[in-house]
């Protein structure tokens, strides 16, 4: 049974961190005249109304884009992702958050492609109605996105990003990852794979890093960011991470731009840091 809606969390510090990350990635590949994909394995509702009684149950989003919504001298990466937010609250009243499958289709241009994987019947719907309108250049499919990813790889442009940000509810979620990352790099050695995870205190999650690096990729870049410092209890998340294979070669910079002021901005505590690490060929 699917019971993770990520309504209740859209737009926390984790969005913020994988969203950025996203639009720079996916604006780079759009500087270069050759057709690419975006596919996301775990693709959620696509947008979310964040007044909602999902969304404001836990508010999350308050310390997540809440906290960029008037901030000033945000770094260029920082406001180039809250101009897409914008752009879904014309009105200036933060009410509605872009999931990545929004973001992914405003980054389109009209010879790319948007393929999409979501298993939950509720959030199926609403991503279906999201792009009820976009043609053949969307494709929503009602699949497992690690299924998915084995019959669309390697893509026909052979340009493509891969998100993967499942739910991570269960032990098996953190060794699909890997395994699909692996069965992925098979198929299509050459495309860029974003994969976030979620800093929690569960012995799975603190060992996915080592996991990630261990995959032989010979590029990679690794940014984490933390809002404070793990529970005592052990319980809930204080930060995520993102482990990009063959990222852009801007990226890195921009998220040495980027991190130290989002640490700051975003802090619910003490321990509030990000890391950010790479490999290169």
């Amino acid at each position: 049974m699917l019971s993770y809606r990520h309504a209740f969390h859209a737009g926390n510090h984790a969005d913020v961190l994988k969203h950025l990350i996203l639009i720079q990635i996916a604006e780079y590949m759009g500087e270069k005249p050759a057709p690419f994909w975006i596919i996301d394995t775990h693709a959620g509702a696509g947008r979310y109304a964040l007044e909602s009684a999902h969304a404001s149950k836990l508010g999350e989003y308050r310390d997540g884009v809440g906290r960029l919504w008037e901030a000033k001298g945000l770094p260029p990466a920082a406001q180039n992702y809250l101009d897409f937010v914008k752009m879904l609250n014309p009105d200036g009243q933060l009410r509605h958050y872009p999931g990545s499958p929004w973001l992914a289709s405003q980054l389109l241009r009209e010879s790319d492609r948007l393929r999409l994987y979501e298993l939950h019947s509720t959030d199926l719907k609403l991503l279906q109605e999201c792009f009820k309108t976009a043609g053949r250049q969307v494709t929503v499919n009602a699949s497992d996105g690690f299924v998915g990813l084995k019959a669309i790889l390697p893509p026909p442009p052979r340009r493509a990003l891969v998100l993967i940000d499942p739910s991570y509810e269960t032990k098996s979620d953190y060794s699909n990852v890997v395994k699909g990352l692996q069965e992925a790099l098979k198929r299509f050695a050459t495309g860029t794979y974003a994969l976030w995870y979620p800093m929690l205190s569960k012995l799975e999650s603190r060992q996915l890093p080592g996991k990630l690096k261990g995959l032989g990729a010979t590029n990679w870049l690794h940014a984490t960011l933390e809002v404070c410092a793990p529970s005592k209890d052990g319980f809930g998340m204080n930060g995520s991470g993102m482990f990009i294979i063959n990222p852009p070669w801007t990226l890195e910079k921009k998220l040495h731009e980027t991190l130290p002021q989002l640490a700051k901005l975003l802090a619910q505590g003490d321990g509030a840091k990000y890391t950010l690490e790479s490999q290169s060929a």
